[in-house]
């Protein structure tokens, strides 16, 4: 079928290319961790070569935190297991290195004069993968396994929140931060595995005060509370209208539009875990997290295409083969066995997912005639190679009043700058 042609068809088409050019990074930020940060990013990314691309420096740090969670998943599949302290201690560094280097690809882009609308979604799509395995490794370091509805929870509304950020970007054209958000999460994550290294995954369920009230109650309370108070913003942006016609999305669709296709990932998610006669969440909760994953950063990747290039969203998609052969598999009495259609679920949309990223990543740099991976040698001095050039030079970096971003545009009062 046509949507499986990625080298014979043109996914972009040339209005959404165009309008991608076009586009401008318009941020809001209240972070209260940010300006705290700034130094170290600033003297982080003063020690980064020059020749480094800024998508390279994206990559490195999301392939770091895919192996280290990777690790962490072979010693705990379940969560039930209790992994070696070393590498709850691997999980904590590889994501504060992501998290350093999530955080200056857009200071370099700006260093070296590259920075273009791919940039920003090459970080998002990054982030959405990145998202389901921070998630899943902070579940198995509190020991979650034992709580699989919990797990399933946690997992869950960590990739709802991400995807409910850009739904709200979509509707109102700017990303907005709130004073506990991204970072602060990034942070409690990384403390979560440093408690675990130091004392051991077990302490987590130890018994505090009074009843069965156990240690992991408390991540769990907070991400219950921080979760509703960011999704109570969120749905307060989307209430008030987009900005388009007649209160709609940038795309001028409705501003409910984008609710189909996280719906079409979540609730089949929570229908074949809690039905399965296999019990196949709870047995293989890691893939399970991971197969689903996917699907929803694939999701969230097209989410973030239609608002960069004000495209309308397409609701049905291939990555939901998986979950859909799930779910009629449990209705015919799993003819098949659960657990192979879930690693196919897994394959399948992994692959789908690189695949069209891919595709995407290389249809831009053909469009905007830039690299994805290399910076061109520009001898100091020199005139900026013309098409990078072109593409900064839409960048508008906002007052020099204002409080810088983490990719060091100005955000912390409304700016718009592309993160590179």
């Amino acid at each position: 079928m046509a949507l499986l042609a990625y080298r014979d068809k043109h996914i972009l088409s040339a209005q959404q290319l165009r309008k991608l050019s076009e586009h401008k990074y318009s941020c809001f930020s209240a972070s209260l961790l940010d300006p705290l940060l700034q130094p170290w990013w600033n003297w982080l990314v003063a020690q980064t070569p020059l020749w480094l691309a800024p998508n390279l420096i994206t990559i490195v740090g999301l392939i770091l935190n895919v192996v280290t969670t990777l690790i962490l998943i072979c010693y705990s599949p379940n969560g039930v297991e209790a992994p070696p302290r070393w590498t709850c201690l691997l999980c904590a560094l590889g994501l504060f290195i992501y998290q350093s280097l999530d955080s200056i690809d857009g200071k370099q882009a700006r260093r070296t004069n590259t920075s273009s609308p791919l940039g920003e979604l090459f970080d998002h799509g990054c982030d959405s993968i990145s998202t389901v395995f921070v998630a899943l490794s902070a579940c198995i370091s509190c020991q979650l396994g034992h709580y699989p509805n919990w797990l399933f929870f946690q997992c869950f509304c960590a990739i709802a929140l991400f995807y409910c950020a850009h739904w709200q970007t979509y509707v109102s054209g700017t990303m907005r931060f709130g004073r506990i958000d991204v970072t602060e999460a990034q942070f409690s994550i990384i403390a979560i595995h440093l408690v675990s290294a130091a004392l051991g995954p077990e302490i987590w369920l130890t018994k505090i005060g009074i009843g069965s009230i156990q240690l992991w109650y408390g991540p769990a309370v907070t991400t219950i509370v921080c979760g509703l108070l960011s999704l109570t913003y969120v749905f307060s942006v989307i209430k008030a209208g987009g900005v388009g016609k007649n209160g709609s999305t940038v795309a001028g669709t409705s501003v409910l539009s984008p609710s189909i296709p996280l719906t079409l990932v979540v609730l089949p998610a929570l229908m074949i875990a809690q039905k399965s006669p296999q019990n196949i969440f709870t047995e293989h909760a890691s893939v399970y997290i991971l197969a689903f994953g996917m699907v929803a950063a694939k999701v969230t990747n097209k989410l973030v295409i239609a608002h960069m290039t004000k495209a309308e969203m397409e609701y049905l998609d291939w990555s939901l083969l998986g979950p859909s052969l799930l779910f009629l598999n449990q209705y015919f009495n799993c003819i098949v066995p659960e657990i192979w259609l879930l690693w196919f679920t897994l394959i399948w949309g992994t692959q789908d997912l690189l695949r069209y990223c891919a595709q995407v990543c290389l249809e831009i740099c053909q469009h905007l005639r830039i690299d994805l991976f290399r910076i061109p040698y520009t001898p100091k001095g020199a005139a900026t190679h013309p098409a990078t050039a072109s593409v900064s030079s839409q960048s508008n970096f906002g007052s020099s009043g204002s409080s810088a971003d983490k990719n060091g545009g100005s955000a912390h009062r409304k700016s718009k700058s592309k993160p590179h």
